[in-house]
């Protein structure tokens, strides 16, 4: 999976420098901050999962790059205390893209894409690319009970910091406002893949909440 990675972000990066020293810098940066301790779902695994589920509706993408640069840098700044996460995210991305020949205004739409995923609201809506980045980062919803099961064990390690009664409390927030959006997803694609099985598995966790 990481040579994968590493070829992929090579391979796309390239595409806007020569300066192979600063495309591995940044990929030594992707692999430090992804692979930190207290990541036990939102790392390069999650990442690996997004970029290639984005190659299987690559003809539904209207800017690829901007679109895999979102997937890359969307969760590069991770502390579950923290709110302000997204937006974080978000300005890592802006410093690292300025740094590369990427038009200013595709990577304004990184921006935004990026930042859509604090609330999981569509920004952007010109196109379809931030219904899909939005769908490809919550298809974990959608998965079989076995793998969702997995990232419920995964997401409750990251907020180890808190108590049963406190997190239970948030979580349930949380999903209870999934379930309550009609429908959880924004694409019609991944709405007949996922929807179903998401609202079943939600509804499940919560009766254990």
């Amino acid at each position: 999976m990481i040579h994968w990675l590493k070829q992929e972000w090579m391979t796309l990066a390239s595409k806007y420098t020569e300066d192979q020293q600063l495309i591995s810098t940044y990929w030594n940066d992707i692999e430090m901050y992804y692979n930190s301790k207290g990541r036990y779902y939102h790392n390069l695994t999650h990442i690996y999962n997004m970029l290639k589920q984005a190659e299987t509706i690559i003809n539904d993408i209207d800017d690829y790059d901007a679109f895999r640069f979102s997937i890359w840098y969307h969760d590069i700044i991770y502390n579950s205390i923290k709110k302000n996460n997204e937006v974080k995210s978000a300005e890592f991305a802006i410093n690292r893209l300025k740094s590369f020949n990427f038009d200013e205004k595709r990577i304004e739409t990184v921006d935004n894409l990026i930042k859509s995923t604090e609330k999981h609201t569509i920004i952007l809506n010109k196109n379809h690319d931030n219904a899909y980045l939005l769908d490809i980062d919550l298809s974990i919803l959608g998965t079989n009970w076995e793998e969702y099961q997995n990232y419920i064990k995964n997401i409750r390690k990251e907020y180890a910091i808190y108590p049963d009664f406190m997190y239970k409390k948030g979580r349930k927030k949380a999903m209870q406002h999934f379930l309550e959006r009609e429908p959880i997803y924004f694409t019609q694609l991944y709405q007949n893949k996922f929807e179903a099985q998401a609202r079943q598995n939600i509804e499940r966790e919560i009766s254990t909440l």
